[in-house]
């Protein structure tokens, strides 16, 4: 049987121009996203470390084992054998040609231990899952950031046959692992979603040499859940899976180690004062979401609250791809003052300090209403607020205010 067409990433042309220059990449991310698949096309010799038979040699004597292998050498999972970073770092030093080896890992190593260091000698890369943009076959071309930041609305022409409401939400169900995406529907993609939640909590908190319940942490995992896009308390989320301060932070720890959870952080500003400082946190990918809390399109459309919080998180599981490669060196943040006169769902400051920002709107009809906080910071900033966006379900783009636009989801990939 022949393998699958490749379906083109976003990081494939990044991954290639820095691996033509730098000895050693170190690719991260969830498991299943794709990092294997795209970097064995780069690759003379793999080595899966997850496999005990092909471990075993890099376990007892990782030195020898990796001079052996014909470069360029992928080394898939190489957390699996964490003195292999060692051995990697050694061979860097003896000889720094470009193109050698190619590291992926699904998690970061053991916390306590210092084989996982490879600073001055492997550059890391961080991969998502596909992106709507990559499946629409639009991986090339300047992303929706860089078109944003110039601040012209023609850069946003009106799309063919956008989604509605109702698309959107299918669109998040969905997901961006590429298995069950490019190759599987119903039943058979649901069992698949269902199975990667089971292993989460169970075998790949494992890898990490976790001290955890995982009845335990499926309940936490439950509660970020219902809270992902929130800015939450703490004690909300760990008094909601019924567990203790420590646990809880034990447990955030371990899944951000696993890249299935990220805390987008608070932007400061010496201009702002009073702006909330916690962390809005995210599940990565809104099919992890949907799974963990069987959830299917009826339950999100009957609770408007729950459907905020789902297209809030599969739209920034858009953009934080894009965000990662961008030639704009974008963070990602929230704001939110004390009070809550103020907030805005998704801040990025770009390199020099110039920002865009975003509402996320899961209405068709925005107005000028919905940009009031975009204009609060576009006033306060001058010339530093670029541009600002309400993204939202309607189906076209059109302007709201000065440099502040409404425009369809789909134009993160239209």
């Amino acid at each position: 049987m022949c393998p699958p067409p490749y379906t083109p990433r976003l990081v494939d042309r990044p991954l290639a121009d820095l691996f033509a220059q730098l000895p050693a990449l170190l690719i991260v991310g969830p498991r299943a996203t794709g990092k294997t698949t795209s970097a064995r096309r780069l690759a003379r010799s793999v080595v899966r470390l997850d496999v005990p038979a092909e471990a075993a040699a890099f376990r007892f004597d990782a030195d020898a084992a990796l001079g052996a292998m014909p470069t360029p050498v992928l080394l898939d999972e190489w957390q699996e054998v964490p003195e292999l970073m060692g051995a990697v770092r050694r061979a860097v030093d003896e000889d720094s040609s470009p193109g050698r080896f190619l590291l992926t890992g699904s998690a970061r190593a053991r916390r306590g231990s210092d084989a996982w260091s490879g600073i001055g000698r492997v550059v890391n890369l961080r991969m998502y899952g596909l992106t709507v943009r990559e499946t629409a076959g639009h991986s090339d071309g300047p992303g929706f950031l860089e078109r944003l930041a110039e601040a012209d609305l023609a850069a946003f022409p009106v799309p063919a046959d956008p989604p509605d409401l109702l698309g959107y939400v299918d669109l998040a169900l969905r997901g961006g692992f590429p298995e069950p995406v490019l190759r599987l529907v119903g039943g058979a993609r649901q069992a698949w979603l269902d199975t990667y939640v089971d292993q989460l909590v169970t075998r790949d908190a494992e890898t990490l040499g976790s001290s955890r319940d995982p009845v335990l942490l499926r309940r936490y995992l439950e509660a970020l859940c219902v809270n992902t896009a929130g800015v939450v308390e703490d004690k909300s989320i760990y008094d909601a899976a019924s567990i203790s301060r420590m646990t809880a932070a034990a447990y955030e720890r371990l899944l951000s180690d696993l890249f299935v959870f990220e805390a987008l952080p608070a932007w400061s500003n010496n201009r702002l004062s009073r702006l909330v400082k916690g962390p809005k946190r995210y599940l990565v990918d809104t099919s992890l979401v949907a799974a963990a809390l069987r959830l299917d399109q009826l339950a999100i459309l009957r609770d408007g609250d729950l459907l905020g919080r789902v297209i809030d998180t599969f739209v920034v599981s858009q953009l934080r791809p894009e965000a990662e490669l961008s030639p704009l060196r974008p963070r990602l943040y929230h704001l939110r003052e004390k009070d809550g006169r103020h907030e805005i769902d998704l801040l990025a400051e770009v390199a020099g300090g110039d920002v865009v920002a975003f509402e996320i709107k899961a209405t068709a009809t925005p107005d000028i209403g919905d940009a009031r906080h975009l204009e609060w910071l576009r006033d306060r900033l001058g010339q530093r607020f670029l541009a600002g966006a309400v993204l939202h379900t309607g189906p076209r783009p059109f302007g709201l205010s000065e440099r502040i636009f409404a425009l369809p989801i789909c134009s993160l990939w239209h």
